[in-house]
Order: structure tokens, then C-alpha cells, then sequence
């Protein structure tokens, strides 16, 4: 028997730089808490919306399932890092205080997104252990932009890649107008020395992708730091395509279940509170 696909449904939550736009989806007829997901589109920090992530989002709620709820943060240059980051630590303070109302589970947070999106999941986690407001489950980084210094990019016209230097040259001086900025670690995760207590993660690159060399550095690094994480390289997929490619699709439903199915039946016998914070 099929699942039905999930319902959306669009509304406004507080934030720092003010309203932050999300999508809610979720199963119309749902009987007991899910896993919570919060899904990050793309775009390069600069451009992109819900729609973005429409596939993805929808695809996870159906199949995993899950309550996903796809944030729509403020973009570069009019708010420039780390306005991004800051509205995503935002939306998940709000999703973890009304986990009860979404009837999820405020202890299974999951945290993903693709291009800019992956960034600013790598982020929203690190600001997770450092802040210990709450705790991330798990982190799902697509095609994710990691390096503003750029100097792992592949050559564009050597693998195909529909994503060009300049144009992440063009994306990352958008969002971080300062040098320093870049090197942050919300910012440029590579740059930083403390990936400890990280949550697991599952890191998809696209071949086709003048970013794959940077991502795959990073999974290197988080296993090195003794984080679990998973890692594929999808052969003739270009950057823009890789977020609504079945196969990465199934492969990340794959792993949250595999990553909350312990947790869940610690939840179940009562174990874990239900957080309505």
C-alpha cells in the first residue's frame, strides 16, 4: 500500500531579522509523534524559496515519515552572514518548543538541506552543541557550499559542472562581505579545528559538481573526529539536480530511519520526554 502524500500547509514564525517564512508537511491522518526534520533550499545564499524544496521536503515527510518543516531564511546581500544561520537556530528553538502541536518529537531533531542549505544545516548543528539549548539527532548535507575559500573547486568544464567558480565566487562575496567572516566556522566549516560532538551525518556530492571536493574533505574530517557519517558520490549528476534525484532521496529516508529508529523506541517506552518547550 502506497503513503499518501503529505499535506503542506504555509505559515509565518518569528525570527531575528523578523517573520521567517516555513511549509509544514505532514501526514493528514497522523496517529502518533514523528521525527522532526527542518530542511534548508538552496540557492546559493542569494536567491531560492520553499518551492526549492518542495521534492525534498515532501519526499522525506512521505517516506521516512516524518514532520518536516522547510524554513525560509533570510538571504545575502541585504542580510548577509550570519542572518541566515541565526533564522535557522531560530526556527528550530520555535520547532523544538512546539514539537507537541506539530505532533512531533522534539528529541529526534533532524536537521538538512542542499547547496547554501547544506551550509546552513552544518551550521545550525555546530550552533546546536555550542549553545546546548537543544540537541540535533542527525544532519543531512546535499551538494552543501563549505569552502569560501574555494580553492578545492574541481574545473567546471573538465566534469560538467552546471555550478561555475565564479558564480560561487559571486554567491559567498554576497553573503560574507567581510574577509574575517570567512573564516568563521558557521561559515566555512572546513576552517574549523572542532567537529567533536557533532551529530552523525550523511554527506551526498554530485559528480558532476565543482563543489564534491570540498564535501568530501569535510566527511573525511567529521570521521576523523570520530562522528558517524556516511558519505556517496552520485556518478552523472549535475549540482542543481542532486536534491530531487530519487536515488540520494531514498538513500537519505534510508538513513534517518536507520538514525532514529533506536531513539524512537526510547521515546515510545517513555523513556525521552515529550518536549513541548
Amino acid at each position: 500500500m502506497n503513503t499518501p502524500a503529505p499535506r503542506s500547509e504555509n505559515f509565518i514564525i518569528p525570527g531575528p531579522q523578523g517573520a521567517i517564512p516555513v511549509r509544514l508537511y505532514a501526514a493528514e491522518n497522523q496517529h502518533q509523534p514523528l521525527p522532526l526534520v527542518l530542511y534548508f533550499h538552496g540557492g546559493g545564499f542569494n536567491s531560492g524559496s520553499l518551492e526549492d524544496a518542495e521534492i525534498p521536503a515532501s519526499f522525506i515527510a512521505q517516506h521516512c515519515p516524518a514532520v518536516v518543516v522547510s524554513v525560509d531564511y533570510a538571504l545575502a546581500p541585504l542580510h548577509p552572514f550570519p542572518a541566515a544561520p541565526e533564522d535557522a537556530y531560530a526556527a528550530a528553538q520555535w520547532a523544538v518548543r512546539n514539537a507537541v502541536r506539530l505532533h512531533a518529537v522534539a528529541d529526534l531533531l533532524i536537521v538538512a538541506g542542499d547547496d547554501a542549505g547544506g551550509s546552513i544545516a552544518t551550521s545550525l548543528s555546530m550552533m546546536a552543541r555550542d549553545r546546548r539549548e537543544f540537541k540535533i539527532t542527525a544532519q543531512v548535507l546535499i551538494v552543501p557550499m563549505l569552502d569560501p575559500s574555494m580553492t578545492l573547486l574541481d574545473d567546471a568544464a573538465r566534469i560538467k559542472s552546471d555550478l561555475t567558480s565564479a558564480q560561487c565566487a559571486q554567491r559567498y562575496q554576497q553573503y560574507l562581505p567581510h574577509c574575517m567572516q570567512r573564516l568563521h566556522p558557521y561559515a566555512a566549516p572546513l576552517e574549523s579545528l572542532r567537529l567533536a560532538g557533532l551529530p552523525p551525518a550523511m554527506i551526498a556530492t554530485a559528480e558532476c559538481d565543482v563543489l564534491h571536493a570540498e564535501a568530501e574533505k569535510y566527511a573525511s574530517a567529521l570521521i576523523k573526529a570520530g562522528i558517524p557519517t556516511q558519505f556517496s558520490r552520485f556518478a552523472g549528476v549535475k549540482h542543481a539536480e542532486l536534491h530531487t534525484h530519487v536515488p540520494v532521496l531514498r538513500e537519505i529516508v534510508d538513513f534517518l530511519r536507520r538514525q532514529t529508529k533506536s531513539l524512537f523506541t526510547i521515546f515510545s517506552s517513555g523513556t525521552l520526554s515529550r518536549q513541548g518547550r
